[in-house]
């Protein structure tokens, strides 16, 4: 292990590292003021006398917010450039965030957590280009899980916040702590560059006199085919990360007589295998491309939803968990490293961000949908629910031939590098 560090560290330079450190820092911040919301939901339910659906809104306003967040910075980012762009999203979210801890009212936090969704929304896709555009094709698919192992370290990061937070100071401080981020963007600004690559393409959508807009993504039957297959894609990714994080708990509680005090340790165990399983996704992607990395994680996620259902302890709920973070979770980073591969440079975090963003606006109403067959069905159907979503990824995958095509690049890079 620490062989490969030193390998690491021998084979990148400081702007790879910085950009890297940058991406990873603001994913974990983003999720982090992101998460706070859950953890504060119960106690800002209980102050403003919220009803179930007045509250549940409060979400789903959010991921209304990363969809325009997403489109609109994505452009932003492949006309202005990543960095400044970046710095903007991380402001914005951050700014939002610590503005809640003034909010007395619905409509107050409504409009603020759509604030804070447009910023987050907006971060993901321009982050992704960033390592693309400084990384070699064959390290995109590892920097961009460590990167996305950086959101879930925010969900950690929250947890530990709100535990000591809130009992003792209440909600409205827990948001304080989102103005943290805004440090990250002096960093940003004063230590990141362009890269060349992205500096190229800008010159030459300029000589060009070509036009960045969403129709690039749809401009063929292929591009439009190969869009739509990935935005399923990801809406199976955020709809099985929603189901397993939100509810699965509750379900084996209530269906298996099981506990997890608080539901802390569950998503601790989760979340570790989530990164276990990011790292060990990112580097089978680059040594054997993106149809072997997802297939064998899709048709995995399928069949381990159902272990779930065998668990007999709480030591044997915890391990699942941890199994079923690690094959259903593990594949988040991949996608932008497909997408940054897939996409050329002039339209790249339009790509990222859209696509991704299309995932969560859609994908996270699969709580609700669980919560329905969990109140008229048993677990084995909630299960299957989720075994067929992973199936129809699975298919969906097999028929994008930009994929395959990915998997032959990577293998004559390697071979001209090795000679």
């Amino acid at each position: 292990m620490k062989q490969a560090h030193l390998r690491f560290f021998d084979q990148t330079s400081h702007e790879q590292r910085r950009v890297l450190a940058s991406t990873a820092s603001g994913f974990t911040l983003e999720n982090m003021d992101i998460m706070f919301l859950s953890f504060a939901l119960t106690p800002i339910i209980a102050e403003l006398h919220l009803s179930s659906g007045a509250a549940g809104l409060i979400g789903s306003i959010t991921n209304i917010g990363m969809l325009v967040g997403g489109a609109l910075f994505g452009l932003l980012g492949d006309k202005i450039g990543r960095v400044k762009t970046f710095s903007h999203t991380i402001f914005i979210f951050a700014l939002a965030t610590g503005l809640m801890a003034f909010a007395n009212n619905l409509t107050e936090i409504y409009a603020l957590r759509f604030l804070a969704g447009i910023g987050a929304g907006g971060e993901y896709g321009v982050g992704i280009a960033l390592i693309a555009e400084n990384f070699h094709h064959d390290q995109i698919g590892r920097m961009t899980s460590v990167a996305a192992i950086g959101g879930q370290v925010g969900a950690i990061i929250a947890a530990l916040a709100a535990a000591w937070i809130i009992p003792s100071f209440g909600w409205h401080v827990l948001f304080l702590i989102g103005v943290l981020p805004v440090l990250l963007t002096f960093f940003v600004r004063r230590h990141l560059k362009e890269s060349a690559e992205f500096l190229a393409a800008r010159r030459e959508v300029k000589a060009k006199h070509e036009r960045v807009a969403f129709s690039e993504l749809f401009k063929t039957r292929h591009l439009a085919g190969q869009t739509l297959g990935l935005m399923v894609m990801t809406i199976v990714q955020i709809a099985g990360y929603f189901g397993l994080m939100n509810w699965l708990p509750v379900i084996v509680q209530k269906q298996q007589g099981l506990s997890v005090s608080g539901s802390a340790l569950w998503m601790i165990a989760t979340i570790l295998g989530m990164c276990l399983g990011m790292v060990v996704f990112g580097s089978l992607l680059d040594a054997a491309g993106p149809r072997v990395a997802f297939g064998l994680f899709l048709l995995a996620s399928a069949g381990i939803v159902y272990a779930i259902t065998l668990a007999q302890s709480n030591a044997s709920l915890l391990l699942i968990g941890a199994c079923v973070g690690f094959c259903s979770n593990g594949m988040f980073g991949g996608y932008g490293a497909v997408i940054s591969r897939l996409y050329p440079t002039r339209i790249r975090s339009t790509a990222n961000n859209v696509i991704m963003n299309v995932g969560r606006a859609i994908g996270g109403f699969s709580s609700v949908v669980i919560g329905l067959l969990m109140d008229h069905y048993n677990l084995t159907v909630t299960m299957a629910f989720l075994s067929v979503l992973y199936l129809i990824s699975f298919i969906t995958m097999l028929t994008l031939p930009g994929l395959r095509s990915l998997h032959g690049n990577l293998a004559e890079a390697k071979l001209s590098q090795a000679k």
